[in-house]
């Protein structure tokens, strides 16, 4: 493949500095690094493949660009076409994968974070066939902000506050999130600007204002009132989510010495009863968030959270404890013989769950 388009080939189009600057600051990357952009063909995603492309340039980074073929737009294949296009542009490889999602009988919300799984899915399936770790997301300032204000909404706490990090696990894969502290009216100049300069627009996806979808009411129907009367919030939400990212780092080293004393097993799965029982209240349930995340369980609601507190702070220490049941996902909390464990949920374990879910709603 020949050298990357010097800026002189794309119009004159010049990156924007405090964009370029971001990547030069969040990423780590080094001669001959394998690195891939999540690319859909809206602004953001196509503004971080343009700033990638020059970034990648200077570094001698080698760069993919990744583009998940959901089906969902009727226009879907033309878009697939519209980011082969801005590859071949910028003379960077780029893989598509078409994607089922299982959008039946699904609310809008529900449709988002099933076509969200889909496009996770799709990405570490491109990722092994390319040989890579690390994936580029253009999540930004306003992304981040109406996140907070979503989890808000819906009732969080500090990890919830925490919102996006900027860099995550997923299917042993390190997805990277340079722009958390970039507004979108930037990129939007910039998109703006590659427009100008090359011909080539980003497409537009009508969920984005869809206010069936939760975050599209936000920005349809939220996001107005609030640049009007509060002027620059996203940066001050994003800020929250940052000072919540360090707080949670607080109290997760607080539990992690917590559930050294709880005497758990080899495997991590079990604990002791009793030693749990001799924690303060607030770090009882502080463990318990950190043992469910360890395990890959998830954090439960709050409501859920406090059903299984109150049954294991209502178990006898060394008996009487074969009616804990407590069903989490795809996992189930026993307590046996005086020790807490977390085991697979079986199919029979399934129905007696899905009972207890709907009994405690």
């Amino acid at each position: 493949m020949p050298d990357p388009l010097p800026s002189s080939q794309l119009g004159g189009f010049s990156p924007s500095p405090p964009l370029l600057e971001a990547l030069n600051h969040h990423l780590s990357f080094k001669s001959g690094d394998t690195v891939a952009v999540a690319l859909s063909g809206g602004a953001d995603s196509a503004m971080l493949a343009v700033h990638a492309h020059f970034w990648a340039s200077r570094r001698k980074v080698t760069l993919h660009f990744f583009h998940i073929h959901h089906g969902l737009q009727a226009i879907a294949d033309q878009w697939q076409a519209h980011v082969h296009d801005l590859a071949a542009r910028l003379q960077r490889p780029c893989h598509s994968l078409r994607v089922q999602v299982q959008s039946r009988r699904l609310s809008a919300d529900g449709m988002e974070s099933a076509a969200r799984d889909a496009r996770y899915q799709g990405l570490a399936e491109l990722a092994r066939f390319v040989g890579l770790q690390h994936v580029l997301l253009a999540h930004h300032q306003d992304d981040q902000a109406e996140t907070v204000l979503m989890r808000l909404l819906r009732g969080t706490g500090t990890t919830g506050l925490g919102a996006m990090a900027p860099r995550m696990q997923r299917d042993q894969l390190q997805y990277w999130r340079p722009w958390l502290e970039q507004p979108r009216a930037l990129i939007l100049q910039a998109s703006d600007a590659f427009a100008a300069a090359t011909g080539w627009h980003a497409v537009q996806d009508p969920t984005n204002t869809n206010p069936d979808y939760t975050r599209g009411a936000v920005r349809d129907l939220l996001t107005p009132v609030l640049d009007a009367r509060w002027p620059g919030w996203q940066s001050r939400l994003q800020r929250q989510a940052q000072l919540s990212r360090e707080t949670q780092e607080v109290l997760d080293s607080v539990a992690s010495q917590d559930w050294r004393t709880l005497e758990p097993d080899e495997t991590g799965r079990s604990f002791s009863l009793v030693a749990w029982r001799s924690l303060e209240p607030a770090r009882q349930s502080l463990v318990l968030r950190y043992w469910l995340q360890e395990q890959g369980a998830g954090l439960p609601t709050h409501a859920r959270l406090a059903e299984l507190l109150k049954q294991l702070r209502g178990l006898h220490a060394r008996g009487h404890d074969r009616n804990l049941m407590w069903k989490h996902g795809q996992n189930l909390v026993r307590c046996v013989r005086g020790r807490v464990q977390i085991e697979s949920a079986g199919p029979g374990d399934q129905q007696a769950g899905l009972v207890a879910d709907q009994a405690s709603k």
